[in-house]
């Protein structure tokens, strides 16, 4: 099919793939893009970072660099520290984007890891406090997106646990006498991670088709986008559907079977670099 017939009927143009069980991309409509993740100090951009990872799904980037910082916990949760997720879409990374606040997506995306984060219980902010009442840890996850090419939060998700896995925490005590904290450099543990949430995204096309990690022209042809969040267990973490089609149930029960599958590939990419990167 031409080019031209592309720019002027986008939509009829994707119709005929997809009536054909593909995508002008060559992908089946279950099929990801290729998807690599990077962590720790192969990234020289933020070694700065306690943690960092890249994700690439297909031309999606992403970078996630998490810092820790010591704070007084909150009155009213004297026990527990604080995660603090914020996503960038800077307009380097796409068209779209502009320079300045951040705009609707970026929020919308920001507030989704948030969610992701307190629903999965990924960490227990009581796994972050140091001295009741006293003393904390803070997590600033930053989320950057490098090139944006559609399902930000599949890759958004992928880099921030990652970036986690990578998280050493230096020893932190409080000095009985002086009550002022010493921090041991030398000895440092990595982070707790109770549970490994993974985002699998769909666009839903005229109302019934479902196609698995969109572009950003398929998200923008889409007629719906879902993103269903799952841990290893096979437990439905959350699910995010911003309007758009209506879906079944049993529209629903194929997404969250194909998520449990993702789930397991992802899990398995994560262990394998992170092994690539322990010292022996």
């Amino acid at each position: 099919l031409s080019i031209c017939f592309r720019t002027v009927e986008p939509l009829e143009y994707y119709r005929r793939f997809l009536k054909e069980n593909c995508r002008p991309d060559g992908r089946e409509l279950g099929e990801f893009r290729t998807t690599t993740v990077n962590i720790g100090k192969c990234l020289c951009s933020i070694t700065t970072a306690d943690g960092s990872a890249l994700v690439k799904l297909g031309n999606t980037t992403v970078i996630c660099g998490v810092k820790a910082e010591l704070a007084a916990p909150a009155v009213d949760s004297a026990n527990k520290g604080y995660i603090v997720p914020n996503v960038e879409l800077p307009s380097l990374c796409a068209e779209r984007f502009r320079s300045g606040p951040p705009g609707e997506e970026a929020q919308a995306a920001s507030q989704f890891i948030a969610d992701v984060i307190e629903n999965s219980q990924m960490i227990v902010k009581e796994d972050l406090c140091i001295a009741n009442g006293k003393l904390a840890w803070v997590l600033y996850c930053d989320i950057i997106c490098l090139d944006y090419d559609g399902n930000l939060l599949d890759a958004s998700v992928f880099a921030l646990l990652a970036a986690l896995k990578n998280v050493q925490l230096p020893l932190v005590t409080i000095n009985e006498e002086t009550g002022l904290s010493e921090v041991n450099l030398k000895q440092k543990n990595p982070l707790i991670i109770r549970k490994h949430p993974v985002a699998t995204s769909f666009a839903i096309f005229d109302d019934t088709l479902l196609i698995v990690d969109p572009t950003a022209e398929e998200e923008d042809l889409a007629t719906g986008t879902v993103t269903i969040v799952t841990d290893e267990e096979g437990r439905l973490c959350s699910v995010h559907k911003p309007g758009g089609s209506p879906l079944t149930g049993a529209k629903l029960q194929d997404c969250i079977t194909r998520a449990i599958t993702r789930h397991k590939e992802v899990k398995k990419l994560i262990d394998k670099v992170i092994k690539s990167i322990t010292p022996k």
